[in-house]
């Protein structure tokens, strides 16, 4: 066997009587005469899939793989592979969000909420778990807590309520579990799964910190839902067909919102898309999905978890920070970042690259440096090849006594704050050029650095230049990613076993840890998810993202524009969608755009998708509507406009169609603003939205008058009536 296979062939299973079994039998009849299968060993099942999807994974060879095409009624097949990588004391209060106010006040916070979190595993005994004074779980709940290694079901409670773990697509691709790395249970030896878990629902947890940075209570977005892990993640990546088992369980178990904060490189169809295809069956049991966008930014086109059903969550700055300060020989200082606490080095002769050591020195890669003429010096290494952790122990080992890790001029001024092995400071695109030029000018370079240990009241958020961007190249009518959150230097709850930063040699440990990425952003919406789920819950999962979206903001705290780490410019809505959540306005957001899971089928057939292409996602088969003008895809009921215009038909016009609910006010009349993007008119009709009642739907159309483009162009849609304010970013693309 040397291929792993997810097939979907629906619920019939290929038409063969029997189930997936009985597939598999038939396929070993069907790819091998009576010698060869005497010969070679026959299918393998590992997972049935029947709640979010319904398919089966299966390990096959190359031929049992092609013969699958003959059995009756299968729809599709794709390889198993490893693509799918991982991708809060200040948050809440930077979010708004405050203790006996709005959304944390005892009624909303007493309902049963359930929050799946697929990911590394957790660590149950932390006491971001501790389920005191937390009442018993709900009788609703049909989840498990399963045994495995150095995990019983005893360290599930009313808190974490459920555990499981997915191995066996990891195992067949990548070789067994290393069992002296990690755990072969849901137990976390890596500390990511540990960490999104209590940011989106860990308790409060009084005095929390690294080392004394970012001291505070550490508290999760929805701290009093109940969590349940479904570990799919391990030390080489994520299987899809573990992935697909994790989500199908957990929709199947009971749990109302999922959180991934993970994603692949490549974007895929959504027919072929893992994580589309399970977050699909999801909201169509009314889960919300929320998913990292992923971390290639500051690249275009490169956000993952593209599919409208998800929400896809970009990162952003808090207004909190970890500088330092790094002064040159010749009294020249520039500001950094670090998350090392300790005295200030002294000054120091500083070097790089060729001065440094051989070939590649100058990213401190493995083996790079040279100990003659490192040690005693302070290292400046570019960001690449290996992590930016990695290239301190790299310093370390060489006999450095300091590093400065810079930026390249597409990272811009990105100031990563981490939990270096030496003292070392983070310097962006600007500090490297004058340092740089610097060290090849002076006869006797020199450097220092000083570390400040935590500030606060900076301009924020900030995009990160990490946080993958738009436009989508799978759907690129739909803007992605749909909102930012905080993302940059999150403190949550970290197991003792493992490294701080993430490199081997490193004893340090502690309960909370520091780190950074959309996987850190995404755990924050799906706590907001839970959190108005409390509030309406008879909301869908579509109109969830919808206020979250349409009540987002594009202003800093210094009623400044957001800007984009990367460039210092103003960011647009492909680099955080429809803006920054502001949680306390999501719930009362005024108007929804509700989308039901047949209109999501209908936008596919307007993608042309073939019959089976469709039935991978609806489970069944699906017959688009007669009267469905193919082609017309902006007609999504999306919260947000991307238009499309071909650079050489000049005075094109696209008409798009949306769809209002009223929940904020019974009586309100709304009047439309807009903000055109270059190159484009826009006229709406109507103008005025007159809501007589609650549940009114009503509905309107916009005109884009494209004049003349090359480039993408933004704009927005902002529907008013007294405090309620509706905004949908609009996003011009000319090809």
């Amino acid at each position: 066997m040397d291929a792993t296979k997810a097939a979907a062939p629906g619920r019939s299973f290929g038409g063969t009587k029997g189930g997936p079994e009985a597939v598999l039998e038939s396929l070993h009849q069907l790819s091998s005469s009576e010698q060869e299968r005497e010969a070679s060993a026959p299918p393998q099942l590992l997972y049935v899939y029947d709640t979010a999807l319904s398919g089966f994974a299966a390990k096959l060879s190359p031929k049992q793989a092609k013969s699958l095409q003959q059995l009756d009624g299968f729809l599709f097949a794709y390889p198993d592979d490893m693509v799918i990588q991982l991708h809060t004391t200040y948050s809440p209060q930077f979010l708004g969000l405050m203790p006996g106010r709005g959304l944390w006040t005892s009624p909303n916070l007493a309902s049963d909420v359930i929050i799946g979190v697929v990911d590394t595993g957790i660590w149950p005994e932390h006491v971001s778990f501790s389920d005191a004074d937390i009442s018993s779980r709900p009788t609703r709940w049909r989840g498990a807590c399963e045994a495995g290694t150095k995990f019983s079901s005893k360290n599930c409670n009313n808190k974490l309520i459920g555990a499981r773990a997915y191995w066996k697509g990891y195992e067949a691709t990548a070789g067994p579990i290393n069992e002296t790395r990690e755990f072969r249970s849901a137990r976390d030896s890596q500390g990511h799964g540990t960490h999104t878990a209590s940011t989106a629902g860990g308790d409060i947890v009084a005095g929390a910190s690294l080392f004394g940075n970012a001291k505070g209570s550490a508290i999760g977005m929805r701290y009093t839902a109940r969590i349940a892990a479904y570990k799919a993640c391990w030390n080489s990546g994520c299987a899809n067909s573990d992935i697909l088992a994790a989500v199908d369980r957990a929709v199947a178990d009971g749990v109302d919102v999922l959180s991934l904060s993970l994603g692949g490189g490549n974007q895929r169809p959504f027919y072929s898309d893992s994580i589309a295809i399970a977050a699909f069956g999801a909201i169509q049991k009314g889960v919300f999905v929320s998913c990292s966008a992923g971390n290639s930014g500051p690249y275009e086109a490169t956000v993952s978890n593209t599919a409208p059903w998800i929400m896809t969550v970009a990162a952003s700055y808090l207004g909190r920070s970890f500088p330092t300060e790094v002064k040159l020989g010749d009294g020249r200082t520039f500001k950094g970042a670090s998350l090392y606490s300790g005295r200030p080095t002294e000054l120091l002769p500083i070097v790089y690259d060729k001065t440094a050591g051989r070939q590649n020195a100058r990213y401190c890669g493995p083996g790079s440096l040279s100990p003659k003429l490192v040690k005693g010096k302070i290292v400046l290494c570019e960001r690449g090849i290996v992590s930016r952790t990695r290239k301190g122990e790299e310093v370390k080992l060489a006999g450095g006594a300091g590093m400065l890790l810079v930026d390249s001029r597409e990272q811009g001024e990105e100031l990563f704050a981490d939990l270096h092995v030496l003292p070392a400071s983070t310097l962006g695109a600007a500090a490297a050029k004058a340092i740089k030029s610097y060290i090849t000018s002076s006869k006797r370079p020199m450097a220092m650095i000083t570390f400040l240990g935590t500030a606060y009241g900076q301009p924020a958020p900030m995009m990160a230049a990490f946080s993958s961007r738009g436009p989508s190249l799978v759907g690129p009518d739909i803007i992605k990613p749909d909102v930012s959150a905080p993302g940059m230097g999150i403190l949550a709850a970290w197991p003792p076993s493992a490294s701080l930063s993430l490199v081997e040699s490193d004893t340090r440990r502690a309960n909370f840890n520091i780190i950074s990425g959309t996987s850190m952003a995404c755990p924050h919406v799906s706590g907001l998810g839970a959190l108005l789920k409390a509030v309406h819950q008879d909301w869908s999962p579509a109109a969830i993202k919808s206020a979250l979206m349409t009540t987002a903001y594009t202003l800093n705290n210094k009623n400044g524009s957001i800007v984009d780490v990367s460039s210092g410019r103003p960011a647009t809505p492909f680099v955080f969608g429809s803006g920054h959540v502001n949680p306390e306005r999501a719930s009362n957001p005024g108007l929804v755009y509700d989308i039901s899971p047949k209109d999501y089928l209908d936008y596919l057939c307007s993608l042309n998708y073939t019959s089976s292409q469709l039935a991978t996602l609806a489970k069944k088969n699906y017959s688009c509507p007669s009267n469905r003008i193919l082609g017309n895809i902006g007609d999504l009921n999306y919260p947000s406009f991307s238009v499309l215009f071909d650079s050489g038909s000049p005075n094109f016009t696209v008409t798009q169609t949306r769809i209002v609910t009223n929940v904020g006010q019974a009586r309100c009349r709304y009047t439309v603003k807009v903000r055109e993007p270059k190159g484009v008119t826009m006229n709406v009709d109507p103008k005025e939205l007159a809501f007589v009642e609650l549940g009114q739907k009503l509905s309107y159309k916009v005109s884009f008058l494209g004049l003349s483009g090359s480039d993408s162009s933004f704009g927005e849609l902002v529907w008013k009536c007294g405090e309620f304010s509706v905004r949908c970013p609009v996003a011009v693309a000319w090809q």
